[in-house]
C-alpha cells in the first residue's frame, strides 16, 4: 500500500493544533471537543496501517520518502514495521482517552493544553515512524517542549522543578546521542563514500569494534534515561505526581516506549557486536530496577507515585526481553510496552478519578470505596490484577513471553552453567513483588470499613469516565484472551532483526 498514510496520521494532530490557534477564548467546551474529535480521527486514520499491514513480510511499509536537504544526505523518509506498528496504534488510541479525561481537571488555558497535547502526539508519532536519523532526532527533541509545559504550566505544586528536571535529564541523553549520530555519519561516509542518516543504509554497515562500543553508549544512555533505567529513573516520579493525569497517561503510556523503542530500532541493529558486550550490564540494570522499583512501589504512601515507580519494574521487565535476543523475548518486550501502556495508563486514569472528587491521593485517605464507588472499585481491581500479570488479562501474555526468552537465553549458555538462570529466576521475583504493593494497595483503598467520612458520598463512574475506561478495559481483556492479532503483527520483523544482529555480529 503506497500513499501518505504515515503522514496524514502523525500530522493530523500538529494540524488540529495549529487549528485550535485560531478559535476564540472563552471557548472551553469547543476546543475541548475539536482537540478529541482530531485526536480521534488520527486513531481511526491509523486503523488503516493495521489493516493494510502484511504481517508476513519484515521490511518496512507504507514507506515514504522525499528527498529534504540532499547535499547532507537528509530525506523525509517514513516507514513502519512490525516493531513499530503497536506502539503507533497505541499512541492514536491513548491520545484521545487522555484528551476526553482531562476535561474536568483541566479548567485553565484550555486551548493552549488541547495545543500542547496534540503537538505531543505528532512527536512521539514522529518518533516510531522516522527511517532517518536527523528526522527520528528532530522528532525526539520537539515532543520534549509540549511535554515539559503539560508538566510545568498544567502540573501541581513541584510543577516547575519536575519540569526542569524532565527536561535536564531528557536533554543530557540527547545531546550524546546527537554526538553519536553525527560521528555515525561521518564514519559511514568515510568508509563507503555515501553522507546519509538513512537508517536502513546505516544498517548494513558495521562499524569498527572500538568505535562501535562508544557509538552505543551515546544512544544507550538516551535510552534508557527515556525508559527510565535504574539508575537513571529520578525524574520519572517527580514528572509522574506533578503532571496532570492527561500527561502521566501519555507520558506512561507511549513516551517511555520511546526508549525501550529506541534500543530495538538503533541499538541493536546499528551495533550489534556492542550490544552483545553489554548483554551482562543491560541484565543486571534490568533486574535492579525489576527489584528495586517494586520495593519502592510497597512504601509508597502516594497512590500516583506507586504506579510511577511501578513503571520502573514493568520496563525493566521490557528491556530484559529485548536483549535475550530470542524470539520469544523480543515479541514479549514489544506486547509488554503495549500492555504496560494500557494497564498503567489505566491506573493513571483511575487514580485521577480520584483525585478530582477528593483532591488527595495519599492511601491513608481511603478505604472502604466499594461500598461506596462499587463500579470503580471493579475497575480498578481488574486493571491492577492485569498490572500484575494474571492469567487471562494482558499483563501475563507479555511477562511470561519475556520469561519464557530470558529462560531460552540462559538454555543458550551451557558455559556459564546454573548461573546463567538466575536472571529469569529474580526477574520471576518481580513478578510476585507486584502483587504484593499491587493487592496491599487495592485492600488498603477498596475494602475494609469507611474511616474517612469523605469518601461516603463519593459519586461512582460518569458516563465520560465510562467512555475513557471501557475502551482500554477490552483491550486488556482481549490481549489476555488471545493476543494473535497483536502478537502476531510483530513476528516477521523480530525474525528479521535477531537474523540482522546475528550476522552482523558473526554468530551462526
Amino acid at each position: 500500500m503506497t500513499g501518505p498514510l504515515l503522514s496524514a496520521v502523525t500530522f493530523l494532530p500538529a494540524l488540529g493544533a495549529l487549528l485550535l490557534a485560531l478559535f476564540p477564548r472563552g471557548r472551553a467546551a469547543l476546543v475541548r471537543w475539536f482537540a478529541f474529535l482530531v485526536a480521534a480521527a488520527a486513531f481511526a486514520v491509523s486503523l488503516l496501517l493495521y489493516v493494510g499491514f502484511d504481517a508476513a513480510r519484515a521490511d518496512y511499509q507504507f514507506e515514504e520518502r522525499l528527498s529534504w536537504m540532499p547535499s547532507f544526505g537528509i530525506s523525509y523518509h517514513l516507514g513502519i514495521d512490525g516493531i513499530s506498528l503497536l506502539l503507533v496504534l497505541l499512541t492514536t488510541f491513548l491520545s484521545p482517552l487522555a484528551l476526553l479525561s482531562s476535561w474536568r481537571a483541566v479548567e485553565d488555558r484550555v486551548k493552549e493544553f488541547s495545543m500542547s497535547m496534540l503537538l505531543l502526539e505528532t512527536g512521539i508519532l514522529g518518533v516510531f515512524v522516522s527511517l532517518d536519523l536527523f528526522l527520528f532526532y528532530i522528532f525526539w527533541e520537539a515532543m520534549l517542549i509540549p511535554m515539559y509545559l503539560i508538566i510545568g504550566v498544567w502540573g501541581g505544586p513541584a510543577r516547575i522543578y519536575a519540569a526542569i528536571k524532565f527536561i535536564l535529564y531528557t536533554l543530557t541523553g540527547s545531546v550524546l546521542m546527537l554526538v553519536g549520530i553525527l560521528a555515525l555519519y561521518f564514519q559511514h561516509g568515510a568508509a563507503t563514500g555515501t553522507y546519509t542518516f538513512d537508517l536502513p543504509i546505516l544498517a548494513r554497515y558495521v562499524a569498527p569494534g572500538g568505535s562501535q562500543v562508544w557509538l552505543f553508549l551515546a544512544f544507550a544512555l538516551a535510552f534508557a534515561i527515556k525508559v527510565p533505567m535504574f539508575p537513571f529513573h529520578t525524574w520519572l516520579p517527580d514528572a509522574h505526581v506533578e503532571a496532570p493525569t492527561a500527561g502521566s497517561v501519555i507520558l506512561a503510556g507511549v513516551l517511555l516506549k520511546m526508549g525501550t523503542y529506541g534500543f530495538l530500532r538503533f541499538c541493536l541493529p546499528l551495533f550489534p557486536q556492542a550490544s552483545l558486550t553489554f548483554v551482562p550490564w543491560i541484565f543486571l540494570l534490568s533486574l535492579v530496577g525489576i527489584v528495586y522499583g517494586a520495593w519502592v512501589s510497597m512504601v509508597q504512601p502516594d497512590l500516583k507515585k506507586l504506579v510511577a515507580y511501578s513503571s520502573v519494574s514493568h520496563l525493566g521487565f521490557v528491556v530484559l526481553g529485548l536483549f535475550t535476543l530470542t524470539p520469544q523475548g523480543i515479541v514479549g518486550g514489544i506486547i509488554q510496552m503495549v500492555n504496560h501502556g494500557l494497564s498503567t495508563g489505566a491506573l493513571f486514569l483511575l487514580v485521577g478519578i480520584l483525585y478530582e472528587r477528593r483532591h488527595t491521593r495519599l492511601i491513608a485517605e481511603f478505604g472502604g470505596l466499594w461500598k461506596a464507588i462499587p463500579a470503580f472499585s471493579v475497575l480498578f481491581m481488574i486493571i491492577s490484577l492485569s498490572s500484575l500479570g494474571l492469567p487471562g488479562l494482558n499483563g501475563f501474555v507479555g511477562e511470561f513471553l519475556i520469561l519464557v526468552g530470558a529462560f531460552a537465553w540462559a538454555s543458550g549458555l551451557p558455559a556459564a552453567g546454573p548461573l546463567a538462570y538466575l536472571v529469569p529466576v529474580l526477574a520471576t521475583s518481580g513478578v510476585i513483588f507486584a502483587a504484593v504493593y499491587l493487592l496491599w494497595m487495592y485492600q488498603r483503598v477498596c475494602f475494609g470499613e469507611i474511616t474517612n467520612e469523605a469518601n461516603r458520598g463519593l459519586p461512582d463512574l460518569t458516563g465520560r469516565e465510562w467512555a475513557v475506561l471501557v475502551p482500554v478495559l477490552i483491550f486488556i481483556v482481549w490481549i489476555g484472551v488471545y493476543p494473535r492479532p497483536f502478537t502476531g503483527m510483530t513476528e516477521a520483523s523480530v525474525q528479521a532483526l535477531i537474523a540482522q544482529v546475528q550476522a552482523k555480529a558473526g554468530i551462526h
